[in-house]
């Protein structure tokens, strides 16, 4: 069988790339009709859907509300709900300030220096104490006072540790304003106003079992702070011959 190409080459490339253009703009067409699709289908979805989930949204909200208008009382049963949430957060965070009591039985001297307190002031916000007291011993006894305030520790416990915990009681110990006067029963007395900053372990919740403890002095002048406390024992025994 015998046959004859009557078509040229030219004429079968043009139909060849007719062919690709009719195949191309056909999915051009394609893709434009589906991305137009699904243009209106975001459309619909934003304008139409989501309009009205936001209604049902507004009408709900509307609605409760509505329901918590007839309660009685709400606003006064929202504000005690709220604070009763925040009683076990200020009930851990309170001071027990009731210790400065137990800090004055340690720090106060015994006599000659002993020292009456006339005020103490408490400042939880700059974590100082302040004294104003007298003493019939004048600065001897002020000198002691001072002391025995800086070598007064806490002692404590933390829950969920063993053993127990020390501290210092004060730092920055600073002596105020000092004067001569007369008490009321007519003897001079020595009238100061000492401060000093208290350790935070002194009021807080989680210090359980807390104890004052004051020096096992009662000398606590310079010259008996300066000399080391190894220089000094009890007198040994005779001890007691065995054979």
């Amino acid at each position: 069988m015998i046959e004859i190409n009557l078509i040229p080459d030219v004429k079968q490339e043009l139909i060849k790339a007719r062919r690709v253009r009719s195949t191309v703009i056909s999915g051009a067409i394609v893709v434009g009709i589906a991305a137009v699709g699904l243009v209106v289908l975001l459309a619909v979805y934003v304008f139409g859907a989501q309009t009205l989930r936001n209604k049902f949204a507004d009408d709900a909200i509307t609605s409760e509300n509505s329901k918590l208008k007839e309660i009685k009382d709400l606003p006064n049963m929202l504000t005690v709900q709220n604070q009763l949430t925040k009683l076990t957060q200020m009930h851990d965070s309170k001071m027990i300030s009731s210790r400065s009591f137990d800090v004055l039985s340690a720090i106060v001297p015994p006599e000659p220096n002993s020292v009456a307190v006339s005020r103490l002031a408490l400042n939880s916000e700059e974590k100082t104490i302040t004294i104003e007291g007298q003493a019939v011993n004048g600065y001897p006894a002020l000198e002691t006072f001072k002391k025995t305030i800086e070598a007064t520790k806490i002692v404590y416990l933390t829950e969920g540790k063993e053993g127990t915990n020390s501290v210092k009681l004060a730092s920055d110990v600073v002596e105020g304003e000092r004067s001569y006067g007369d008490d009321e029963s007519g003897r001079k007395v020595l009238r100061f106003t000492i401060s000093f900053t208290y350790a935070d372990e002194l009021f807080a919740r989680d210090s359980k079992d807390t104890l004052i403890v004051g020096p096992s002095r009662t000398n606590a002048t310079d010259s008996f702070i300066g000399i080391p406390q190894s220089l000094f024992t009890n007198k040994a025994t005779d001890s007691k011959e065995t054979n």
